[in-house]
């Protein structure tokens, strides 16, 4: 028995698992592939080049896989990838690429991006993000493993955010964003770390403490940026997570957010 429903628009060249679900009105377009165990709500549009792996659930009205809003797009075959185990909500818009960048916009795997969130060409998702309602990211945007974005979160093109970093809702990122840093505002300022995230994943007590030394040596010591990662140099050698703070302030290209 089709898991299709009879209302539902399927390209023959479009290529689904046998139980995918395609609920009423959608339409899925030519070079599209969607994995096993995915559920496509009522009224979506899937266009291609893109790939869909295993066991999404895509919502109502949402558009994925569309032309993007750059000026310099003309037509271009740039693809979209999206992992496993995402959870895409009603009226969520996602872009394809350019061929100004990769060609290819990516989103990983396990992320919750709920309704009306955006993601624009060229952006790299990494897998456990969450983006809350309405959050939005420009062009080229990247997300690292297990950030989070609060709702109304609107982030200039180009902008990194770190791995578990966080955004207040309403905030306006014009700057990169370390690993772990929580920021807030228009324009977003650094108001500290997640530590809260840090218990709930089970970071001990010591680890703690070394990311809260570190941040401060960053933020609250009133050393240039290059003192302050060379002194957190030590640290980095003992706690990876502390390396990876560091590393994600030496790989900002835009300044860090303060």
């Amino acid at each position: 028995m089709s898991r299709i429903h009879p209302q539902a628009i399927v390209d023959p060249s479009a290529r689904l698992a046998d139980d995918v679900e395609v609920g009423p009105w959608t339409l899925i377009g030519p070079e599209v592939e969607i994995g096993a165990g995915s559920v496509i709500g009522s009224h979506v549009v899937i266009k291609g080049p893109t790939r869909i792996g295993r066991n999404n659930r895509i919502f109502q009205f949402a558009s994925v896989g569309e032309d993007c809003q750059d000026k310099k797009y003309n037509g271009e075959p740039t693809r979209l990838e999206i992992g496993d185990n995402n959870v895409i909500r009603e009226g969520c818009t996602i872009h394809r690429g350019t061929v100004q960048d990769q060609g290819v916009t990516r989103i990983g795997s396990n992320n919750l991006l709920m309704a009306y969130v955006h993601v624009a060409h060229d952006c790299v998702v990494g897998d456990n993000i969450i983006m809350a309602n309405n959050a939005t990211i420009a062009g080229h945007v990247q997300i690292g493993n297990g950030a989070i974005l609060g709702g109304y979160t609107t982030v200039h093109q180009f902008c990194h955010i770190g791995a578990f970093a966080m955004s207040a809702a309403n905030s306006a990122v014009f700057k990169d964003i370390p690993a772990f840093v929580m920021v807030g505002g228009n324009p977003a300022g650094a108001h500290g770390m997640n530590f809260e995230g840090m218990r709930r994943r089970g970071y001990s007590a010591e680890l703690v403490s070394a990311l809260r030394r570190a941040y401060k040596v960053v933020y609250r010591q009133g050393l240039t940026l290059q003192e302050a990662l060379a002194q957190l140099e030590g640290s980095a050698e003992q706690y990876p997570e502390v390396a990876l703070y560091r590393d994600s302030i030496l790989a900002s290209t835009r300044g860090i957010t303060r």
